[in-house]
């Protein structure tokens, strides 16, 4: 018997293959130490990170299967911005 009935490890490394895909495609500066600088880290530096994170994978659920139809992408969104909410708060 598999140890995931529902495909579950498959659907979360694809979630992983696509999160990693993002990196390239954010909006990056570099602050004077060189160090890359997301839109992330500003939303968490100013505390407003954890309602973002929730507002936006609202967003992208309500939008599945409206925009699109049963987007793919959408629910990889909403997955990446539960894992970034999960990082922000459960970081153990």
């Amino acid at each position: 018997m598999k140890p995931f009935k529902y495909n579950e490890d498959k659907h979360l490394q694809t979630a992983k293959d696509y999160i990693e895909t993002t990196y390239s495609q954010h909006y990056v500066n570099t602050d004077t130490t060189g160090e890359n600088i997301q839109v992330n880290d500003i939303l968490i530096s100013a505390g407003h990170a954890e309602s973002f994170y929730i507002g936006n994978a609202i967003k992208y659920l309500a939008r599945y299967g409206k925009k699109d139809g049963k987007n793919k992408k959408d629910l990889l969104k909403t997955i990446h911005y539960v894992t970034l909410l999960m990082n922000l708060n459960h970081n153990d």
